[in-house]
């Protein structure tokens, strides 16, 4: 009898002991890793709240890469909290931390040929962190592996091994950093909004620019659109020449990420100013897509 009372007393002292202090380690690391996430969202909403609070139309390149640096030290501390809480547990349980040394070098390399994706994501994260490419609120063109067309969106999230954003039909993007081959900011520094005027050959093209650097110069007077505008558009004349119409192009230099708003904007009083003056444009309108300048 007392040889099976002794096994039991054994397991409720482990349980009272090291047992509890396992539970312990573990409901600390799951608080400590909320507090980590609590706290790094109140410094990133901080950071958002100071960069609109500035009176600035858009963010600063330095608001942009304090939030993802915000975000990727979170990332690490909460994997650094439950990375603790594991070996804590392991010498709870016996297991020499020691001793799984080559266990762990051997499961190191099978990982390493297994894993090369991770690997790969977490370095290409490194770098776009610190050469600064893009950071959160950046509108930016994204060209994956596999993929022949770009995707536009705002970058949301910016980690070590992911990029998260979102379209301008909400869509979420998520794309694994060591996927990305090719990059366009179009919000860093300026942008430009780039239209074409399709007009008929046999309009006076001395007229249809006048008619353009009126347009150009009240915008840049307007409340509205002249802050978000670097200077007045300019008219750079006939950019090409078909059958039976002329394309006149006009560019503005824009805030950054601004380009579209302006390029709308400016597309529909260049409409009217020239429906005002007897100029009829063509149906079929094109209009470059607007670009943004490192």
């Amino acid at each position: 009898m007392s040889h099976a009372i002794a096994p039991l007393t054994d397991v409720t002292s482990w349980l009272r002991s090291s047992g509890l202090e396992i539970v312990l380690f573990l409901s600390g690391a799951i608080l400590l890793a909320r507090f980590v996430r609590w706290f790094g969202d109140l410094i990133t909403r901080r950071i958002d709240a100071a960069s609109t609070d500035s009176g600035g139309l858009v963010r600063s390149e330095s608001s942009k890469h304090r939030h993802v640096l915000t975000q990727v030290v979170m990332w690490g501390a909460v994997v650094l909290v439950y990375c603790v809480c594991a070996a804590l547990i392991l010498q709870r349980l016996g297991i020499p931390v020691t001793g799984l040394v080559a266990p762990a070098a051997i499961v190191g390399v099978a990982l390493g040929f297994g894993a090369q994706r991770i690997v790969q994501d977490i370095l290409a994260g490194t770098f776009i962190i610190a050469e600064r490419q893009y950071g959160f609120g950046d509108m930016i063109r994204l060209s994956a592996i596999g993929s022949e067309a770009g995707v536009i969106g705002t970058v949301e999230e910016v980690t070590l091994r992911i990029t998260r954003m979102r379209t301008a039909n909400g869509e979420v993007v998520i794309v694994p950093n060591g996927l990305i081959v090719q990059v366009i900011n179009m919000s860093r520094d300026w942008a430009r909004a780039v239209i074409d005027i399709p007009v008929p050959s046999t309009t006076d093209i001395n007229r249809v620019r006048d008619v353009l650097r009126q347009v150009g110069e009240d915008a840049v007077g307007d409340e509205r659109l002249g802050p978000l505008l670097l200077g007045a558009p300019s008219v750079l004349g006939v950019e090409s020449i078909e059958v039976d119409k002329l394309h006149v192009r006009i560019v503005a230099r824009t805030l950054p990420g601004k380009q579209f708003e302006v390029g709308r904007e400016l597309r529909a009083r260049v409409a009217a100013a020239l429906l005002r003056d007897g100029v009829v444009v063509a149906a079929d309108v094109n209009t470059a897509n607007p670009t943004g300048a490192a």
